[in-house]
């Protein structure tokens, strides 16, 4: 009788057979039997199934039902699921609030969580079940340090909630606070809405950074277009699990790595997407850190190249009409695709993670007819992208600035200055923002806050208040994919780190010039140069703890705010 330590090794176990196969491994499958795992179960393929489910938001609600089916997809193509769960921090739950610093800092905790469990088992391939904003970006970083085959499926967007007759979604909520405020919208106005924006699981409804990131990830290659698209709730995510998981067996088969993925052209193809979506400014740092991650050059200046030659042809909310369920309904982010192909707007020959090429995708999208989300390419919504990449004397390193939903490239006025989101909240509340002003948030940045924290709250009852069309507001943290309105976020260098932010006074004139590229304070070079003479760096917030160790190690917005060595900030 043939010995059980001499079965020949699965040659698609490039990595577990150090931990599965021989007599000395005994221990280690001694200790998995115990929980089930078979010996038939060892000799085939590990596969980890991470996934971020949290009683603490939609968005990622669904994703223990989800990893059954991709498990099931998985051990029909002959391989071994073995599903882990990550942290996840919800934006929209914690806006506005300190929790609401845990959300960057989160995106590196995901992807070293994922690493370390994929490292630690020696996986073959990974599926990363993903929701929520920072998820999906740490999922793709984690699979770049990796290198092991493995896709990140998009656990789908929420439906729309239904309002008065119309479609609604968080981004309502948040305005009407606003508009609660002004004695607009009454107390069970407010209540009625805050009842029904949110039917169910799945991430923010609009094109906000979830359903920007997710989209962006289908250009990008790592995750499958035809999948991760189809809304939460929608009857085929299920059978959408299980194709993923039977997916993830032909990478690992093929030994098909993100490295082959991730490349260059794959990075310009998702910066292509944000672009012709109208997507999430938060875009910009997430596919920074996955090029850093993946071992391409890439800058904050080229997001700017990218989006002015780029249309916009989905009008998607917060600056169009529809919601992701209409992309989907309409025929899906492939229709993006083939219309940005047309104008040679996307690298063709980029290859997905479903063995297509992004070309191939675009012409394979089945249209519904009549559909109004995505308009052809020779009558875009706008003619160019609603990123723009800005520098001047208060963001030597750069900042992004928010285009679309307005059409405003130039704003003069008066410096309005807070040290913190919840002093301007309280000013916005108390109505004593004129028309005209620069709001300036400091000490907000990745490092300052720590966390870069997002200004959803005090951009949407700016807008809720009437004022959105006639005030700007800059920052070094970062802004909703929901926040719509003439906004530069991601200075760099941040006020914490002794960035000119830090240096502006109340009534200083600030001046935003899109078609000049510049954010600049209109102050002699020479009293710039006094005040930061003169400027110390505020206390830390935090003496220790994760949000101490991130501080004092994260990097720049504009290089990702990645806390890899070697990124850091001196």
């Amino acid at each position: 009788m043939a010995s059980p330590y001499s079965r020949p090794t699965d040659p698609a176990k490039r990595r577990s057979a150090e931990l599965t196969d021989g007599a000395a491994s005994a221990p280690r499958r001694a200790m998995l039997k115990a929980i089930g795992f078979t010996d038939d179960d060892l000799a085939r393929p590990l596969i980890g199934i991470a996934t971020e489910w949290i009683e603490t938001m939609p968005c990622n609600f669904n994703h223990r039902d989800l990893a059954q089916r991709v498990k099931k997809g998985v051990r029909a193509a002959g391989g071994t699921p073995m599903e882990f769960n990550t942290i996840s921090i919800s934006d929209a739950v914690t806006m506005g609030t300190s929790g609401m610093r845990a959300s960057l800092v989160s995106r590196e905790v995901i992807a070293d969580s994922i690493e370390l469990v994929a490292r630690g088992h020696l996986f073959d391939g990974l599926v990363c079940l993903v929701g929520c904003d920072k998820t999906l970006p740490a999922a793709v970083m984690a699979l770049c340090r990796l290198d092991v085959p493995g896709l990140v499926m998009y656990g789908g967007s929420i439906a729309a909630g239904k309002w008065r007759g119309r479609d609604v979604t968080i981004q309502d909520v948040f305005e009407a606070v606003g508009e609660h405020a002004t004695g607009e919208l009454s107390d069970d106005d407010l209540h009625d809405l805050e009842n029904v924006a949110c039917p169910g699981a799945g991430a923010c409804g609009g094109q906000f950074t979830a359903n920007t990131m997710a989209t962006a990830l289908d250009f990008l290659g790592i995750s499958p277009s035809d999948l991760s698209g189809i809304p939460a709730t929608h009857p085929a995510k299920k059978e959408a699990a299980e194709r993923a998981g039977e997916l993830v067996m032909k990478l690992v088969r093929d030994d098909v790595r993100p490295s082959e993925i991730v490349t260059l052209k794959a990075i310009e193809n998702a910066i292509a997407c944000v672009a012709a979506t109208g997507g999430s400014t938060n875009a910009v740092m997430h596919l920074i850190a996955i090029a850093r991650e993946a071992g391409v050059e890439m800058s904050i200046d080229r997001f700017h190249e990218i989006s002015e030659r780029t249309p916009i042809v989905a009008s998607l909310k917060p600056g169009g009409d529809y919601v992701a369920t209409d992309l989907h309904a309409a025929g899906g982010i492939a229709l993006v695709a083939r219309e940005l192909a047309k104008r040679n707007l996307i690298h063709r020959d980029a290859i997905t993670v479903d063995g297509r090429t992004l070309g191939e995708v675009g012409d394979e999208v089945h249209e519904t007819p009549g559909q109004k989300v995505v308009v052809g390419i020779d009558s875009p919504i706008k003619d160019h992208g609603g990123i723009s990449i800005l520098r001047g004397n208060l963001a030597p390193d750069g900042c992004v600035a928010k285009l679309a939903g307005h059409e405003r490239r130039f704003h003069r006025g008066p410096a309005r200055v807070f040290d913190s989101e919840e002093d301007c909240f309280e000013a916005v509340t108390r109505q004593s923002i004129a028309p005209g002003d620069v709001v300036v948030i400091r000490y907000e940045g990745p490092a300052g806050g720590p966390g870069m924290r997002e200004m959803l709250s005090v951009t949407a009852a700016l807008v809720g208040e009437g004022l959105g069309d006639s005030v700007a507001l800059i920052t070094d943290g970062r802004f909703s994919g929901a926040t719509h309105g003439f906004m530069c976020g991601h200075i760099s260098p941040e006020a914490a780190r002794g960035g000119p932010l830090a240096i502006v006074r109340d009534g200083d004139e600030i001046e935003i010039d899109v078609d000049a590229r510049e954010l600049r304070l209109a102050v002699a070079q020479d009293e710039i140069e006094k005040r930061l003479a003169d400027w110390t760096p505020p206390s830390p917030r935090y003496a220790r703890g994760v949000f101490a160790k991130y501080a004092a190690s994260v990097s720049s917005a504009s290089e990702g705010a990645v806390t890899e060595p070697g990124f850091f900030a001196d």
